[in-house]
Order: C-alpha cells, then sequence, then structure tokens
C-alpha cells in the first residue's frame, strides 16, 4: 500500500513531492522547514527545531503515526556549530524514543532566514 500525504504547499505540486508518503507500516516524511503562515518562525537554531518538530507531529498524526514511531531523524543545519541548540530541542522530543540521527551541514536554504530542516521515517508494527 502506497498513499501520499500534502499540506497543499505551491512548492509540492512545482516540485512534484508529497510532505509525506507512507508505504505500509512506514512513513517518510520530506525535510520541512520552520516555515509558517507568516514566514519562518523563529531566529535561532532551538526555536526553529522545536517548531519544526511541532509540524512534524502534525504530519505524524494526520497519518495515525506518532513521534513515538519515529526511527530515523536527520537535522540539516546552516551552521554545525549550533548543532548543541538543534541537538537540546530534538533531545526534548526524543529522548525517551531516540530514533537515529544525523546532522548534517549544508549550505543556507532558498530562504537564508531557514537555519534547520528535518526529515523523519517513522515506523509503526502492523496492528
Amino acid at each position: 500500500m502506497r498513499k501520499t500525504f500534502g499540506t497543499g504547499s505551491v512548492w509540492e505540486q512545482t516540485l512534484g513531492y508529497s510532505r509525506a508518503v507512507q508505504v505500509d507500516n512506514t512513513l517518510y516524511i520530506s525535510a520541512t522547514a520552520a516555515s509558517g503562515e507568516d514566514g519562518i518562525v523563529g531566529d535561532d537554531f532551538y526555536t526553529q527545531t522545536q517548531y519544526i518538530l511541532q509540524k512534524l507531529g502534525a504530519v505524524l498524526a494526520d497519518a495515525g503515526f506518532s513521534l513515538s514511531d519515529v526511527v530515523q531523524s536527520k537535522l540539516y543545519l546552516t551552521d554545525i556549530s549550533k548543532w548543541e541548540e538543534a541537538g537540546r530541542a530534538h533531545g526534548e522530543v526524543f529522548g525517551e524514543t531516540r530514533p537515529t540521527l544525523s546532522l548534517v551541514h549544508v549550505l543556507p536554504f532558498l530562504d537564508p532566514k531557514m537555519l534547520v530542516e528535518i526529515e523523519v521515517v517513522a515506523h509503526k508494527s502492523a496492528s
């Protein structure tokens, strides 16, 4: 079974991608930034990471998953020296779940106010 989830973003249609794709009991969520209705939320790595994880929680819930189902997390940071700020926010959410984690240093994103993007993979046992 394959099912796609979207947010209605113009970028999804333009670039030809889905916010999330579920294949059987696994959900793959595209890299997500701290973009809100009024632009980028937060101007530091901690705040943006917190906001993104809230957004990811909503995407997971829409697909019938939860944050505790996350098995892999990738944080893309425009300044790797700020890994502790992003890591602290990540640890507050995933401290007990402890998914695999990659911290990746990247060039600036399309919007220079974006400091962090996060993508996750979630898996749940068959019911």
